[in-house]
């Protein structure tokens, strides 16, 4: 099997993704500077995992991603497969035509050592590793609110009023008079 970037940088993104939804959709330009991944292949990244039903986009201001289903129901070979990462240890591609059409001496090897992969990723989920980063002392920033220049509410100048604040205080001021 050769794992690139591709299958690496999904499952970093995911981890990323499902520790601060939390706090609402994520960007995909806050995964990409936190873990410095270019924007341009997450887009291409989370559209196949959008395909996929693993993530769900939110368009407009405050938009993003959040998970499509909760992190305990996504594995990593969930991920890996979404992206189009072949888990294949095989010359051959599982094909059996290896050697001159034929089935080559080590077939059989690499084939159970693909079957063992894919069970392995498919055995952890993507809530294991948010909890091992957790474990690890990770610490999830809130989400900072948008800061205004010029704030669109009117500034409202607290007006001084002489009455009584109840019904006990009226009762008492009117049997004063």
């Amino acid at each position: 099997m050769r794992l690139t970037t591709k299958g690496r940088f999904a499952v970093t993104a995911m981890i990323d993704l499902a520790l601060r939804q939390n706090n609402g959709p994520v960007t995909l330009a806050a995964i990409s500077q936190r873990q410095h991944i270019s924007l341009s292949y997450l887009e291409q990244l989370f559209g196949k995992l959008r395909r996929h039903e693993l993530v769900e986009s939110t368009r407009g201001p405050g938009g993003g991603y959040t998970l499509g289903r909760k992190a305990s129901e996504i594995t990593v070979a969930d991920i890996i497969v979404s992206v189009d990462e072949p888990i294949d240890a095989t010359q051959c591609g599982g094909k059996e035509n290896c050697n001159d059409g034929g089935q080559c001496m080590t077939h059989e090897l690499w084939s159970a050592l693909n079957q063992r992969m894919v069970e392995f990723l498919d055995s952890v989920t993507l809530q294991k590793l948010v909890d091992d980063q957790l474990a690890k002392g990770m610490q999830i920033e809130d989400k900072p609110t948008p800061k205004r220049a010029i704030s669109s509410a009117p500034v409202v100048k607290p007006i001084r009023v002489n009455a009584p604040n109840s019904v006990f205080a009226l009762g008492n001021q009117l049997v004063k008079q």
